[in-house]
Protein backbone atom coordinates (compact mmCIF):
# COMPACT_ATOMS: atom_id res chain seq x y z
CA UNK A 1 0.00 0.00 0.00
CA UNK A 2 1.47 3.25 -0.95
CA UNK A 3 2.36 6.17 2.12
CA UNK A 4 1.61 9.67 1.90
CA UNK A 5 2.84 12.38 4.19
CA UNK A 6 0.59 15.23 4.69
CA UNK A 7 1.27 18.81 5.10
CA UNK A 8 -1.74 21.16 6.21
CA UNK A 9 -0.84 24.81 5.66
CA UNK A 10 -3.49 27.12 7.92
CA UNK A 11 -3.51 30.12 6.10
CA UNK A 12 -5.07 33.36 6.36
CA UNK A 13 -7.32 33.61 3.44
CA UNK A 14 -7.52 29.84 2.96
CA UNK A 15 -6.20 26.06 4.47
CA UNK A 16 -4.27 23.72 2.15
CA UNK A 17 -2.94 20.42 2.51
CA UNK A 18 -0.49 19.06 0.40
CA UNK A 19 -0.07 14.99 0.24
CA UNK A 20 3.38 14.02 -0.52
CA UNK A 21 4.19 10.21 -1.88
CA UNK A 22 7.72 8.78 -1.00
CA UNK A 23 9.29 9.69 -3.50
CA UNK A 24 8.41 13.43 -2.09
CA UNK A 25 6.32 14.23 -5.19
CA UNK A 26 3.25 16.63 -4.89
CA UNK A 27 1.04 13.41 -5.11
CA UNK A 28 -2.12 15.65 -3.92
CA UNK A 29 -3.86 18.80 -3.13
CA UNK A 30 -7.02 20.20 -1.36
CA UNK A 31 -7.72 24.07 -0.42
CA UNK A 32 -10.28 25.44 1.31
CA UNK A 33 -11.01 29.18 1.67
CA UNK A 34 -11.78 31.43 5.56
CA UNK A 35 -13.70 34.18 5.60
CA UNK A 36 -12.57 37.21 7.53
CA UNK A 37 -14.87 39.52 9.26
CA UNK A 38 -14.03 43.23 9.76
CA UNK A 39 -16.32 44.43 12.87
CA UNK A 40 -14.62 48.23 13.55
CA UNK A 41 -11.80 49.56 11.55
CA UNK A 42 -8.32 48.29 11.83
CA UNK A 43 -10.20 45.13 13.51
CA UNK A 44 -10.02 41.39 11.83
CA UNK A 45 -11.54 38.67 13.27
CA UNK A 46 -12.27 35.05 11.87
CA UNK A 47 -14.40 32.07 13.11
CA UNK A 48 -12.55 29.47 14.80
CA UNK A 49 -14.73 26.48 14.20
CA UNK A 50 -14.64 27.54 10.32
CA UNK A 51 -10.94 27.13 10.61
CA UNK A 52 -10.82 23.71 12.24
CA UNK A 53 -14.01 22.88 9.53
CA UNK A 54 -11.60 24.01 6.52
CA UNK A 55 -8.98 21.52 7.64
CA UNK A 56 -10.87 18.66 7.27
CA UNK A 57 -12.25 19.55 4.10
CA UNK A 58 -8.62 20.66 2.76
CA UNK A 59 -7.28 17.63 3.52
CA UNK A 60 -10.50 15.37 1.99
CA UNK A 61 -10.09 17.22 -0.94
CA UNK A 62 -6.47 16.44 -1.32
CA UNK A 63 -6.94 12.67 -0.63
CA UNK A 64 -9.31 13.00 -3.79
CA UNK A 65 -7.25 14.75 -5.98
CA UNK A 66 -4.22 12.09 -4.87
CA UNK A 67 -6.67 8.85 -5.10
CA UNK A 68 -5.60 8.32 -1.92
CA UNK A 69 -7.17 6.64 1.45
CA UNK A 70 -6.66 8.76 5.19
CA UNK A 71 -5.63 5.55 6.21
CA UNK A 72 -2.58 5.90 3.82
CA UNK A 73 -1.08 8.99 5.39
CA UNK A 74 1.75 7.81 7.57
CA UNK A 75 1.96 11.33 9.42
CA UNK A 76 1.19 14.98 9.14
CA UNK A 77 2.67 18.07 9.97
CA UNK A 78 0.69 21.86 10.54
CA UNK A 79 1.75 25.47 10.31
CA UNK A 80 0.06 28.18 11.24
CA UNK A 81 -0.40 31.90 10.77
CA UNK A 82 1.26 32.19 13.88
CA UNK A 83 -0.02 35.08 16.14
CA UNK A 84 -3.91 34.46 15.09
CA UNK A 85 -5.86 33.47 18.66
CA UNK A 86 -8.71 32.80 20.23
CA UNK A 87 -9.79 31.69 23.84
CA UNK A 88 -11.69 28.09 23.81
CA UNK A 89 -13.94 26.45 26.93
CA UNK A 90 -11.88 23.25 28.17
CA UNK A 91 -14.92 20.94 28.79
CA UNK A 92 -17.09 21.87 25.86
CA UNK A 93 -14.38 23.46 23.32
CA UNK A 94 -16.35 25.91 21.74
CA UNK A 95 -14.91 29.28 21.29
CA UNK A 96 -15.65 32.14 23.68
CA UNK A 97 -15.89 34.54 20.46
CA UNK A 98 -14.18 34.83 17.52
CA UNK A 99 -10.41 34.23 16.76
CA UNK A 100 -8.08 37.58 16.50
CA UNK A 101 -6.32 37.79 13.63
CA UNK A 102 -2.50 38.58 13.13
CA UNK A 103 -3.90 41.42 10.78
CA UNK A 104 -6.03 42.73 13.74
CA UNK A 105 -4.88 46.85 15.63
CA UNK A 106 -7.67 47.42 18.22
CA UNK A 107 -4.18 47.08 20.66
CA UNK A 108 -2.53 49.59 19.04
CA UNK A 109 -2.70 52.21 21.83
CA UNK A 110 -1.86 49.61 24.73
CA UNK A 111 1.29 48.82 22.65
CA UNK A 112 2.32 52.89 22.08
CA UNK A 113 1.37 52.93 26.42
CA UNK A 114 3.78 49.95 27.00
CA UNK A 115 6.57 50.60 24.65
CA UNK A 116 7.96 53.68 25.89
CA UNK A 117 8.32 52.00 29.65
CA UNK A 118 9.03 47.88 28.67
CA UNK A 119 9.78 48.11 24.93
CA UNK A 120 13.61 47.24 25.86
CA UNK A 121 12.86 44.63 28.31
CA UNK A 122 10.18 42.81 26.19
CA UNK A 123 12.78 42.90 23.31
CA UNK A 124 15.67 41.57 25.12
CA UNK A 125 13.41 38.24 25.92
CA UNK A 126 10.82 38.13 23.54
CA UNK A 127 13.30 39.11 20.49
CA UNK A 128 10.52 41.28 18.93
CA UNK A 129 8.93 44.19 19.40
CA UNK A 130 5.42 45.26 21.59
CA UNK A 131 2.90 45.64 18.85
CA UNK A 132 -0.95 44.30 18.36
CA UNK A 133 0.28 41.98 15.61
CA UNK A 134 1.45 39.54 18.40
CA UNK A 135 -0.74 37.54 20.75
CA UNK A 136 -0.34 38.68 24.29
CA UNK A 137 -2.46 41.92 23.64
CA UNK A 138 -5.13 40.21 21.81
CA UNK A 139 -5.17 37.61 24.57
CA UNK A 140 -5.00 40.18 27.42
CA UNK A 141 -8.32 41.74 24.85
CA UNK A 142 -10.10 39.31 25.23
CA UNK A 143 -10.07 38.28 28.56
CA UNK A 144 -11.13 41.75 29.29
CA UNK A 145 -13.80 41.98 27.24
CA UNK A 146 -14.92 38.58 25.63
CA UNK A 147 -18.25 38.20 28.49
CA UNK A 148 -17.66 35.01 30.78
CA UNK A 149 -13.54 34.99 30.02
CA UNK A 150 -12.56 35.26 33.23
CA UNK A 151 -15.64 33.53 35.20
CA UNK A 152 -13.94 30.47 32.97
CA UNK A 153 -10.41 31.77 34.20
CA UNK A 154 -11.44 31.53 37.47
CA UNK A 155 -12.95 28.08 37.62
CA UNK A 156 -10.11 26.36 35.22
CA UNK A 157 -11.85 25.97 32.49
CA UNK A 158 -10.70 28.61 29.63
CA UNK A 159 -7.86 27.57 27.20
CA UNK A 160 -6.22 30.59 24.98
CA UNK A 161 -3.78 29.22 21.97
CA UNK A 162 -2.83 30.49 18.39
CA UNK A 163 -4.38 28.20 15.67
CA UNK A 164 -2.02 25.38 15.87
CA UNK A 165 -2.91 24.37 19.34
CA UNK A 166 -6.95 25.31 18.80
CA UNK A 167 -6.09 22.77 15.75
CA UNK A 168 -4.76 20.08 17.48
CA UNK A 169 -6.82 20.40 20.21
CA UNK A 170 -9.65 19.78 17.69
CA UNK A 171 -7.55 17.56 16.15
CA UNK A 172 -7.28 15.00 18.97
CA UNK A 173 -10.39 15.80 20.77
CA UNK A 174 -8.99 17.73 23.65
CA UNK A 175 -5.82 15.23 23.90
CA UNK A 176 -3.18 17.68 22.84
CA UNK A 177 -2.50 21.31 23.91
CA UNK A 178 0.96 22.08 22.78
CA UNK A 179 2.22 24.74 20.65
CA UNK A 180 5.93 24.81 19.16
CA UNK A 181 8.95 26.83 19.54
CA UNK A 182 8.53 29.04 16.62
CA UNK A 183 4.71 29.67 16.96
CA UNK A 184 5.66 29.98 20.76
CA UNK A 185 7.75 33.04 20.13
CA UNK A 186 5.29 34.77 17.89
CA UNK A 187 2.90 35.22 20.92
CA UNK A 188 5.42 37.83 22.96
CA UNK A 189 5.47 35.59 26.08
CA UNK A 190 8.11 33.04 25.48
CA UNK A 191 11.24 33.61 26.30
CA UNK A 192 13.69 33.10 22.98
CA UNK A 193 16.59 32.07 24.69
CA UNK A 194 14.90 29.44 26.70
CA UNK A 195 12.29 28.30 24.92
CA UNK A 196 9.62 28.47 27.47
CA UNK A 197 6.88 31.03 28.54
CA UNK A 198 8.61 33.80 30.69
CA UNK A 199 6.97 34.53 33.91
CA UNK A 200 8.48 38.38 33.71
CA UNK A 201 6.25 38.91 30.03
CA UNK A 202 3.65 36.80 31.12
CA UNK A 203 2.97 39.44 34.46
CA UNK A 204 3.67 42.29 32.43
CA UNK A 205 1.06 41.32 29.70
CA UNK A 206 -1.37 39.78 32.42
CA UNK A 207 -1.73 36.02 30.89
CA UNK A 208 -1.68 33.66 32.99
CA UNK A 209 0.23 30.41 31.96
CA UNK A 210 -2.26 27.68 32.70
CA UNK A 211 -4.27 28.87 29.88
CA UNK A 212 -1.63 28.44 27.79
CA UNK A 213 -0.19 25.23 25.70
CA UNK A 214 2.86 23.44 26.39
CA UNK A 215 5.91 24.66 24.02
CA UNK A 216 7.41 21.80 22.13
CA UNK A 217 9.92 21.03 19.61
CA UNK A 218 8.91 21.67 16.35
CA UNK A 219 9.80 18.15 14.79
CA UNK A 220 8.33 14.99 17.18
CA UNK A 221 5.81 12.56 18.15
CA UNK A 222 3.02 15.18 19.24
CA UNK A 223 0.15 13.13 19.54
CA UNK A 224 -2.33 11.00 17.36
CA UNK A 225 -5.51 12.26 15.18
CA UNK A 226 -8.92 10.91 17.47
CA UNK A 227 -10.39 8.88 14.25
CA UNK A 228 -13.98 10.12 15.65
CA UNK A 229 -13.37 13.24 14.56
CA UNK A 230 -10.50 13.17 11.84
CA UNK A 231 -11.54 11.12 9.03
CA UNK A 232 -11.86 8.48 10.68
CA UNK A 233 -8.06 7.76 10.71
CA UNK A 234 -5.58 7.38 14.27
CA UNK A 235 -2.51 9.37 12.56
CA UNK A 236 0.81 10.54 14.27
CA UNK A 237 1.13 14.41 14.65
CA UNK A 238 4.73 14.97 14.31
CA UNK A 239 5.17 18.10 13.12
CA UNK A 240 3.64 21.81 14.15
CA UNK A 241 5.67 25.60 13.22
CA UNK A 242 4.86 28.78 12.44
CA UNK A 243 3.76 29.48 8.65
CA UNK A 244 6.53 31.21 7.17
CA UNK A 245 9.62 29.10 8.90
CA UNK A 246 7.57 26.26 7.51
CA UNK A 247 8.28 27.94 4.04
CA UNK A 248 12.12 28.57 5.44
CA UNK A 249 12.21 25.06 5.76
CA UNK A 250 10.56 23.62 2.76
CA UNK A 251 12.36 25.78 1.15
CA UNK A 252 15.92 23.77 2.50
CA UNK A 253 17.28 26.87 4.05
CA UNK A 254 19.11 25.25 6.45
CA UNK A 255 22.88 27.03 6.07
CA UNK A 256 22.80 30.69 7.91
CA UNK A 257 22.35 33.30 5.28
CA UNK A 258 19.79 31.52 3.20
CA UNK A 259 16.84 34.05 2.97
CA UNK A 260 13.35 32.95 1.36
CA UNK A 261 10.25 35.24 0.69
CA UNK A 262 6.58 34.02 0.56
CA UNK A 263 3.89 36.15 -1.53
CA UNK A 264 0.70 35.77 -0.47
CA UNK A 265 -1.85 38.20 1.52
CA UNK A 266 1.23 39.64 2.94
CA UNK A 267 4.90 39.12 1.98
CA UNK A 268 7.08 37.57 4.79
CA UNK A 269 11.29 37.40 4.51
CA UNK A 270 12.93 35.16 6.65
CA UNK A 271 16.84 34.63 6.71
CA UNK A 272 18.48 32.12 8.61
CA UNK A 273 20.86 32.80 11.12
CA UNK A 274 21.85 29.88 12.66
CA UNK A 275 21.73 28.76 16.64
CA UNK A 276 22.48 32.71 17.70
CA UNK A 277 19.47 35.27 17.75
CA UNK A 278 21.00 38.13 16.36
CA UNK A 279 19.47 41.46 17.07
CA UNK A 280 18.07 43.90 14.71
CA UNK A 281 19.09 47.89 15.20
CA UNK A 282 17.19 48.03 11.84
CA UNK A 283 13.52 47.27 12.65
CA UNK A 284 13.70 43.21 11.90
CA UNK A 285 12.02 40.96 14.15
CA UNK A 286 14.70 38.25 15.84
CA UNK A 287 12.89 35.03 15.65
CA UNK A 288 12.74 31.36 16.38
CA UNK A 289 12.91 28.98 12.72
CA UNK A 290 12.97 25.85 14.56
CA UNK A 291 13.52 23.38 17.43
CA UNK A 292 15.52 20.01 16.23
CA UNK A 293 16.42 17.23 18.72
CA UNK A 294 16.69 20.15 21.34
CA UNK A 295 18.90 22.31 18.61
CA UNK A 296 17.28 26.08 18.11
CA UNK A 297 18.12 27.71 15.24
CA UNK A 298 17.03 31.54 14.63
CA UNK A 299 15.75 33.82 11.96
CA UNK A 300 15.63 37.49 11.13
CA UNK A 301 12.19 37.80 10.11
CA UNK A 302 10.70 41.20 8.00
CA UNK A 303 6.58 41.17 7.04
CA UNK A 304 4.50 43.20 5.31
CA UNK A 305 1.13 43.45 6.02
CA UNK A 306 -0.11 44.09 2.41
CA UNK A 307 0.78 42.59 -0.70
CA UNK A 308 -1.46 40.02 -2.46
CA UNK A 309 -4.37 41.63 -0.43
CA UNK A 310 -3.78 44.95 -2.18
CA UNK A 311 -4.59 43.22 -5.31
CA UNK A 312 -7.81 41.32 -3.96
CA UNK A 313 -8.70 45.25 -3.13
CA UNK A 314 -8.51 46.50 -6.63
CA UNK A 315 -10.69 43.38 -7.17
CA UNK A 316 -13.33 43.16 -4.60
CA UNK A 317 -13.33 47.06 -4.00
CA UNK A 318 -12.51 49.08 -6.64
CA UNK A 319 -13.57 46.33 -9.33
CA UNK A 320 -10.74 47.83 -11.95
CA UNK A 321 -9.84 44.18 -12.25
CA UNK A 322 -11.89 40.72 -12.99
CA UNK A 323 -9.15 38.28 -11.57
CA UNK A 324 -5.36 38.23 -10.61
CA UNK A 325 -4.25 36.17 -13.55
CA UNK A 326 -4.76 39.32 -15.25
CA UNK A 327 -2.38 41.88 -13.22
CA UNK A 328 0.52 40.14 -15.30
CA UNK A 329 -0.50 41.96 -18.55
CA UNK A 330 -2.06 44.89 -17.56
CA UNK A 331 1.49 45.38 -15.61
CA UNK A 332 3.55 45.05 -19.03
CA UNK A 333 0.86 47.24 -21.00
CA UNK A 334 1.51 49.61 -18.71
CA UNK A 335 5.05 50.67 -19.50
CA UNK A 336 5.77 51.37 -16.47
CA UNK A 337 3.81 52.79 -13.26
CA UNK A 338 3.35 56.46 -14.57
CA UNK A 339 5.10 58.10 -11.68
CA UNK A 340 2.26 56.28 -9.52
CA UNK A 341 3.36 55.12 -5.99
CA UNK A 342 1.50 52.98 -4.25
CA UNK A 343 1.67 52.23 -0.45
CA UNK A 344 -0.68 49.85 0.93
CA UNK A 345 -0.54 50.02 4.59
CA UNK A 346 -4.35 49.29 4.90
CA UNK A 347 -3.70 48.26 8.72
CA UNK A 348 -0.47 50.30 9.20
CA UNK A 349 2.93 49.46 8.11
CA UNK A 350 5.07 46.84 9.57
CA UNK A 351 8.93 46.15 9.19
CA UNK A 352 10.76 47.92 9.20
CA UNK A 353 8.47 50.98 9.86
CA UNK A 354 5.99 49.70 12.85
CA UNK A 355 4.10 52.07 12.42
CA UNK A 356 0.59 51.39 13.05
CA UNK A 357 -1.03 54.71 12.32
CA UNK A 358 0.26 54.57 8.98
CA UNK A 359 -2.36 54.22 5.83
CA UNK A 360 -3.11 53.59 2.42
CA UNK A 361 -1.75 56.35 -0.14
CA UNK A 362 -1.54 56.59 -3.86
CA UNK A 363 0.36 59.40 -5.05
CA UNK A 364 1.57 60.89 -8.08
CA UNK A 365 -1.59 60.70 -10.07
CA UNK A 366 -2.01 62.79 -12.53
CA UNK A 367 -4.97 62.97 -15.49
CA UNK A 368 -2.78 60.39 -17.76
CA UNK A 369 -3.00 57.84 -14.79
CA UNK A 370 -5.01 54.34 -15.99
CA UNK A 371 -6.11 51.67 -14.32
CA UNK A 372 -3.21 49.69 -15.52
CA UNK A 373 -0.56 52.26 -14.02
CA UNK A 374 -2.62 51.80 -10.97
CA UNK A 375 -2.33 47.71 -11.44
CA UNK A 376 1.33 48.16 -12.14
CA UNK A 377 1.90 50.37 -8.98
CA UNK A 378 0.16 47.37 -6.36
CA UNK A 379 2.45 44.55 -7.99
CA UNK A 380 5.54 46.86 -7.48
CA UNK A 381 4.87 48.06 -3.67
CA UNK A 382 4.98 44.26 -3.43
CA UNK A 383 8.67 44.22 -4.28
CA UNK A 384 9.07 47.99 -2.87
CA UNK A 385 8.85 46.66 0.62
CA UNK A 386 11.11 42.87 0.16
CA UNK A 387 13.79 45.04 -0.91
CA UNK A 388 13.74 47.25 2.29
CA UNK A 389 13.55 44.48 4.48
CA UNK A 390 16.23 42.49 2.67
CA UNK A 391 18.51 45.76 2.55
CA UNK A 392 17.34 45.32 6.48
CA UNK A 393 19.00 41.98 6.44
CA UNK A 394 22.15 42.33 5.17
CA UNK A 395 22.80 45.43 7.56
CA UNK A 396 22.01 43.12 10.21
CA UNK A 397 23.77 40.66 9.34
CA UNK A 398 26.87 41.81 7.57
CA UNK A 399 26.06 38.83 5.03
CA UNK A 400 24.74 39.82 1.70
CA UNK A 401 21.60 37.23 0.24
CA UNK A 402 23.39 35.83 -3.01
CA UNK A 403 19.91 34.83 -4.10
CA UNK A 404 15.99 34.85 -2.97
CA UNK A 405 13.79 31.83 -2.95
CA UNK A 406 10.20 32.52 -2.97
CA UNK A 407 6.76 31.05 -2.86
CA UNK A 408 3.24 31.53 -2.76
CA UNK A 409 0.41 32.08 -4.93
CA UNK A 410 2.39 35.88 -6.32
CA UNK A 411 5.27 34.00 -7.66
CA UNK A 412 3.41 32.82 -10.98
CA UNK A 413 3.13 36.81 -11.83
CA UNK A 414 6.53 37.28 -13.83
CA UNK A 415 6.28 40.45 -14.05
CA UNK A 416 6.36 40.67 -10.22
CA UNK A 417 9.27 38.10 -10.37
CA UNK A 418 11.44 40.05 -12.83
CA UNK A 419 10.64 43.66 -11.11
CA UNK A 420 11.85 42.27 -7.84
CA UNK A 421 14.96 40.52 -9.03
CA UNK A 422 15.80 43.47 -11.07
CA UNK A 423 15.04 45.42 -7.59
CA UNK A 424 17.10 42.98 -5.38
CA UNK A 425 20.18 43.58 -7.46
CA UNK A 426 20.17 39.52 -7.24
CA UNK A 427 18.50 36.19 -8.72
CA UNK A 428 14.89 34.86 -7.71
CA UNK A 429 14.72 31.27 -7.71
CA UNK A 430 10.93 29.70 -8.26
CA UNK A 431 11.07 25.75 -7.01
CA UNK A 432 8.71 23.12 -8.88
CA UNK A 433 6.14 23.30 -5.64
CA UNK A 434 5.50 26.51 -4.57
CA UNK A 435 3.26 25.51 -1.60
CA UNK A 436 6.26 25.49 0.34
CA UNK A 437 4.76 26.08 3.33
CA UNK A 438 2.73 23.07 3.59
CA UNK A 439 5.63 21.24 1.89
CA UNK A 440 7.73 22.51 4.79
CA UNK A 441 5.38 21.31 7.45
CA UNK A 442 4.98 17.57 4.97
CA UNK A 443 8.33 17.76 5.55
CA UNK A 444 8.61 18.63 9.41
CA UNK A 445 6.05 15.84 10.11
CA UNK A 446 7.99 12.62 8.23
CA UNK A 447 11.47 14.68 10.43
CA UNK A 448 9.35 13.71 13.80
CA UNK A 449 8.01 10.47 12.64
CA UNK A 450 11.17 9.37 11.40
CA UNK A 451 11.31 9.11 8.10
CA UNK A 452 13.22 11.92 6.82
CA UNK A 453 16.67 13.98 7.64
CA UNK A 454 16.82 17.54 6.61
CA UNK A 455 19.59 15.99 4.18
CA UNK A 456 17.01 14.42 2.22
CA UNK A 457 14.83 17.74 2.11
CA UNK A 458 18.13 19.67 0.70
CA UNK A 459 18.64 17.01 -1.94
CA UNK A 460 15.08 17.26 -2.99
CA UNK A 461 14.50 20.98 -3.47
CA UNK A 462 13.95 21.60 -6.97
CA UNK A 463 13.95 24.69 -9.00
CA UNK A 464 11.73 25.33 -11.78
CA UNK A 465 12.55 29.01 -12.88
CA UNK A 466 15.20 31.61 -12.14
CA UNK A 467 14.78 35.43 -12.82
CA UNK A 468 17.63 37.03 -13.14
CA UNK A 469 18.49 40.98 -12.44
CA UNK A 470 18.61 43.51 -15.52
CA UNK A 471 17.91 46.79 -13.87
CA UNK A 472 20.71 49.56 -13.39
CA UNK A 473 21.78 50.59 -10.30
CA UNK A 474 20.93 54.36 -10.88
CA UNK A 475 17.54 52.92 -11.95
CA UNK A 476 16.80 50.42 -8.84
CA UNK A 477 18.10 53.80 -6.70
CA UNK A 478 15.63 56.40 -8.28
CA UNK A 479 12.90 53.89 -7.94
CA UNK A 480 13.35 53.69 -4.45
CA UNK A 481 14.37 57.42 -4.02
CA UNK A 482 10.44 58.06 -4.86
CA UNK A 483 9.14 54.82 -3.10
CA UNK A 484 10.33 56.16 0.10
CA UNK A 485 9.17 59.38 -0.72
CA UNK A 486 5.88 57.89 -0.86
CA UNK A 487 6.09 55.82 2.55
CA UNK A 488 6.86 59.06 4.14
CA UNK A 489 3.58 60.18 3.30
CA UNK A 490 1.46 57.15 4.87
CA UNK A 491 3.29 57.19 8.15
CA UNK A 492 1.65 58.47 10.83
CA UNK A 493 -2.18 59.20 9.30
CA UNK A 494 -4.28 57.80 11.75
CA UNK A 495 -4.25 60.97 14.69
CA UNK A 496 -7.13 59.84 17.38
Amino acid sequence: MKRYYLGIDNGTTGTTALLLDENWEQAGRGYCPLTQVYPADGWVEQDAEEIWRSVLAAVEAACRDAGAQPQQIACLGLDNVGETVVLWDRRSGKPLCNAIVWQDRRTAKTCDAMKEEHGDFVMKRAGVHIDPYFSATKIRWMLDHVDGAREKLVAGDLLAGTMDAWLFWNMTRGALFATDFSTASRTLLMNLHTGQWDDGLLDLFGVPKPILPEIRGSAGLYGYTDPDVFLGVRIPIAGGIVDQQAALFGHACFTPGMAKCTYGTGCFLLMNTGSTPIASPHGLLTTAAWQLDGKKIYALDGGVYVAGAAIQWLRDKLKIIENTAQTEQMAVEAGSSGGVYFVPAFSGLAAPHWDSYARGTMVGITGATTREHIVRAALEASAYQVKDILDAMNADTGLAVPRLRVDGGSVVNRFLMQFQADLLGIPIDVPQITEVSALGAAYLGAVGAGHAEPADIAANWKLARTYEPAMSEDERKTLMHKWHRAVERAKDWIEE
